[in-house]
């Protein structure tokens, strides 16, 4: 019986380690982008804020309008992460800083949040947003014809389940705007049953294999780019890997992209134009685009 206790309170306190280590640099990280919001410029593009796609008070997203846009005029839908329990836009001015001088506008997506919000709510907001974006492309003076959706852990999975989703709810329609999906250090495949961080965004009583974007890849056009940071003590090494492996069984694109020098927070700062120089984030996810769009 005391074996059995201990290993309870092993699991427990383990369960509670990783919660605790999440927390606490999530936190450094939301003090960490605030500073470096503050640093980077606001000059050379035009920034939108809250423009409401929706009826929630979190169906919203911010646009950045590039000045010297790229001729394929392409659009990046970024999606935060947050263990689909916290996170929002304003925290990623770096991030659209980062892409619209580059020639890219930008879209950078709220979404609703657990627990209040559980699966598919938050997939359900980000294809609502890709709806009103393409309604709407010519009033906002974007085009949506070829889509970049980007996102890291939490929204990399919400990206990736906007277009393989549960067979029997829906997706976004429109899959020939999406020219390439770059996940950020995502979670694709795995048992959120009782899980530390996000029990509390999925419903208990449904199977992960119910849930999963693994369990509903078909073949497609899409350019899939999987960016694992090589020090994440978050999201296992086998959501990236067993996806690239579904997808290439479908005969999709994709590709696996390890960073180095990064962790599962600091693969998504490392985008900064501040910090970039630094690592290979940003321009593996350049790259990754021009090829997607160029099909090098």
């Amino acid at each position: 019986m005391f074996n059995n206790l201990n290993k309870i309170v092993g699991l427990a306190n383990q369960k509670f380690t990783v919660l605790k280590e999440y927390s606490e640099n999530f936190r450094l990280y939301n003090v960490g982008s605030f500073a470096v919001n503050r640093l980077v410029s606001n000059k050379g593009f035009k920034k939108i804020i809250d423009i409401p796609y929706g009826e929630n008070e979190r169906h919203k997203f911010d646009l950045y309008r590039t000045e010297v846009p790229k001729p394929e005029r392409p659009l990046i839908v970024f999606v935060h992460g947050g263990a689909w329990n916290a996170g929002d836009k304003k925290d990623y001015h770096f991030l659209g800083h980062a892409f619209v001088t580059e020639g890219y506008d930008v879209a950078i997506i709220n979404y609703r949040l657990a627990p209040e919000n559980i699966f598919p709510a938050y997939v359900d907001d980000l294809v609502l947003a890709l709806e009103y974006l393409t309604d709407q492309q010519t009033e906002f003076g974007i085009e949506c014809k070829n889509i970049i959706l980007l996102g890291h852990s939490a929204g990399a999975f919400n990206i990736m389940s906007a277009i393989y989703y549960p067979h029997h709810m829906g997706g976004y329609k429109q899959q020939e705007n999406i020219k390439a999906i770059i996940g950020l250090a995502g979670p694709y495949h795995f048992d959120y049953k009782d899980d530390p961080l996000c029990a509390n965004a999925f419903d208990q009583s449904v199977s992960y294999k119910q849930v999963m974007p693994y369990y509903f890849v078909e073949k497609n056009h899409i350019h899939h780019y999987l960016l694992m940071a090589d020090r994440d003590q978050i999201v296992a090494d086998w959501n990236a890997v067993d996806l690239n492996e579904k997808l290439n069984e479908q005969q999709n694109h994709s590709k696996i992209i390890v960073v180095p020098k990064t962790g599962h927070i600091t693969i998504m700062g490392s985008v900064s134009s501040l910090f970039s120089p630094f690592f290979q984030t940003k321009a593996e996810i350049l790259s990754a685009i021009d090829e997607a769009l160029n099909k090098v």
